[in-house]
């Protein structure tokens, strides 16, 4: 799977953030909500119509940021 292919980034679309496709539901709301415990199905329950795969895109896009920045402990 791609993330970008489910995900955009519009400067106009709540601040620039990283959305799901067609949505104004960010990246940022999806891993927030599955780290405070919710389940993708939970998600889903949340927000009616996304799919598992959008889900999972946030999840890889979250991958991808944090694969490639410093360790925390070369960030003053």
């Amino acid at each position: 799977m791609g993330y970008r292919e489910y995900l955009e980034a519009k400067p106009g679309v709540m601040l620039g953030k990283p959305t799901i496709k067609g949505t104004r539901i960010t990246v940022e709301i999806v891993l927030k909500k599955m780290a405070e415990g919710a389940q993708v199905n939970d998600i889903q329950n949340m927000y009616p119509g996304l799919t598992i795969k959008q889900i999972h895109a946030c999840i890889e896009y979250a991958y991808d940021m944090v694969a490639n920045e410093a360790f925390l402990n070369d960030v003053a």
